[in-house]
């Protein structure tokens, strides 16, 4: 009897030994100690653009408000820099990047695609401008020291550019555009100033989340609250009551990234409110700006053109 108890506890104990062992092939860091998680740089208004792109400019100016400077990448086409025509204005692609904290410099790789396209003449020359978001990307935090990344690009970066270059200084000639983050920024943005751009292009925006900072009073998280009622489903009640000037708007996400299922949500959100919207969904392309534009940046590309086009017309 004592044997066969023996038996079974020996029994048991190498079960367990092996379940361990393979738990431990399948999982070579199970045992081992974790690595920190990489600490976020600091936030800063201004950022060194550290790669060469075609076309892109690094430049600053002084924010009226806040009295510091901030940081902004440009992209001129080709044709603004012709000697032939140096009194030609062009529209303007405003870029919101994703991400947080806010930097100048996070998107602007997606130059590499827009001045292929540009030079190979399959879309009409656009100035792009790269905006640095603020600490909290896209959000005013009134809350906080230097923080209001929204107003600084609507009320103090907009007009900069127009005073600055050559840009079609105008709704009929001005874009938003942005991905995650950015996304967030751009619906938010879009459907608050409506008589700024004629062109909408929010993609892969996190509208899960927004939709919880809808339904608990604007709060995101425990330290992490926002004024009530900016946010992408409450703008887009509050836009749908009154909408004029009318949007044109493309959404597009890639049927692997992880907020392909919220989008897909929103866009029957907005269908419920009768808001006329776009779709640009993109097969097998995970949570990418980059991938995105590799495969349909062309189109994208060529909505905005094809806005910039009708636009100017009614004028």
């Amino acid at each position: 009897m004592q044997y066969r108890t023996h038996h079974r506890k020996l029994y048991s104990t190498l079960c367990l030994l092996s379940a361990a062992v393979m738990l431990l092939i399948a999982n070579p860091v199970c045992g081992q100690q974790q690595k920190p998680k990489k600490k976020r740089p600091p936030f800063r208004w201004v950022n060194k653009l550290k790669q060469e792109l075609p076309g892109v400019q690094h430049a600053i100016f002084r924010s009226p408000s806040m009295k510091v400077d901030v940081g902004y990448c440009i992209y001129l086409p080709p044709q603004y820099n012709d000697p032939q025509n140096r009194t030609e204005r062009f529209p303007v692609v405003y870029y919101l990047h994703g991400g947080r904290p806010g930097s100048e410099t996070k998107s602007v790789r997606l130059v590499q695609h827009i001045h292929k396209q540009i030079s190979a003449g399959k879309v009409t020359p656009m100035i792009y401008v790269f905006v640095n978001g603020g600490p909290v990307s896209h959000y005013n935090m009134p809350d906080r020291e230097h923080a209001m990344g929204e107003d600084v690009f609507v009320k103090e970066l907009i007009p900069h550019i127009d005073a600055t270059y050559r840009t079609i200084a105008a709704r009929k000639g001005r874009a938003i555009e942005g991905f995650s983050q950015g996304g967030r920024g751009t619906t938010r943005i879009m459907f608050k100033y409506p008589e700024r751009f004629c062109s909408a292009a929010p993609g892969g925006a996190g509208h899960a989340t927004e939709k919880r900072i809808s339904e608990q009073n604007g709060r995101e998280s425990a330290n992490l609250v926002f004024v009530k009622g900016d946010n992408t489903y409450d703008l887009a009640r509050k836009y749908a009551k009154h909408p004029e000037p009318a949007l044109r708007i493309l959404i597009h996400v890639g049927t692997k990234g992880f907020n392909y299922q919220n989008n897909l949500a929103y866009m029957e959100f907005l269908k419920s409110l009768k808001i006329p919207f776009e779709q640009l969904i993109v097969p097998d392309v995970p949570h990418s700006a980059v991938q995105i534009y590799e495969k349909e940046g062309l189109k994208i590309m060529q909505f905005h053109a094809d806005n910039f086009r009708r636009a100017g017309q009614k004028t």
